[in-house]
């Protein structure tokens, strides 16, 4: 579990400080981890949700300091509508993930996504922003929603994951704006880094990062043999095959595990593995 409670300060490194918001949910864990970069001028990512206890922690780090960039990795409510609050409050610009209008049509797994969310700047892939002594550089990491991105601190090699890699559930991913080809293909793109560490939206650091990615690699491979085993033995729908992956999961984040059940179906139905048979049904392809 992070250290410290809610809206204290906890130093992570030289320029990397962690604030929590007051937000914690079977869906977020201890609550949005809000992190701010620098020491003479800032860049805050992901100032969380819109809560104002959140808001006045933040300008109590921030102490006064020039706010460079306000800098967003995704658009769930969560994560990016105190960028609002916090730009009336520094006048610093919005910088990062893309706008995305994409239809909501499932359960929510985490956050409803943040509508009112319109970035002053958008970063694409390798694109940065900069400040005294700091350089973000963004990595396009799709798959948890579509315009999702980390961001890469140079100085001390270290990886803000957002809700791509988190330090203490799998990611979920819910269709359609999530999207599992995506996710595994920004899991690979990470294994092809050497980032000494992550610092993830919720959850600890992770202090072997390619580890912890191979891993959540190999667990994802293993959901897909578990879906076309049961598909195999008789269970051609969502709710049967969660059920079946998912035994004793706490109701709450069954609708979750149903959605990302659904995500892998469309990966394999994509490869030509997995084809509906009627609505609501699934065969092997």
């Amino acid at each position: 579990m992070p250290e410290g409670p809610t809206g204290v300060p906890v130093q992570l490194d030289t320029l990397v400080t962690r604030i929590l918001a007051p937000n914690p949910s079977p869906f977020t864990y201890t609550g949005t981890q809000t992190h701010l970069v620098g020491t003479t001028d800032l860049a805050v990512i992901d100032p969380g949700p819109d809560d104002p206890a959140h808001l006045d922690a933040l300008i109590a780090a921030i102490g006064g300091r020039p706010v460079s960039a306000i800098v967003v990795t995704h658009h769930h409510r969560d994560h990016s509508p105190a960028s609002r609050l916090l730009q009336g409050a520094t006048g610093a610009p919005i910088v990062g993930a893309a706008p995305a209008f994409v239809a909501d049509d499932g359960p929510r797994a985490d956050a409803a996504f943040d509508r009112d969310y319109r970035p002053d700047r958008v970063l694409a892939d390798g694109e940065t922003v900069t400040g005294e002594g700091w350089t973000l550089t963004a990595v396009a990491t799709p798959g948890h929603t579509s315009n999702h991105l980390a961001f890469a601190l140079a100085e001390t090699e270290a990886l803000f994951a957002g809700d791509h890699v988190m330090g203490w559930s799998t990611t979920v991913v819910s269709p359609p704006d999530g999207d599992m080809t995506a996710y595994m293909a920004s899991l690979e793109k990470l294994m092809g880094r050497h980032d000494r560490v992550y610092y993830p939206g919720h959850g600890d650091q992770i202090d072997n990062p390619r580890r912890l990615v191979r891993g959540l690699l190999g667990h994802r491979k293993q959901r897909e043999g578990q879906i076309l085993r049961l598909l195999d033995g008789g269970a051609h729908t969502i709710p049967a095959m969660t059920a079946r992956m998912y035994g004793g999961l706490d109701p709450r984040l069954l609708p979750a595990a149903e959605r990302s059940v659904l995500a892998h179906v469309i990966d394999l139905v994509h490869r030509g593995l997995v084809a509906q048979a009627d609505e609501g049904l699934w065969r092997r392809g």
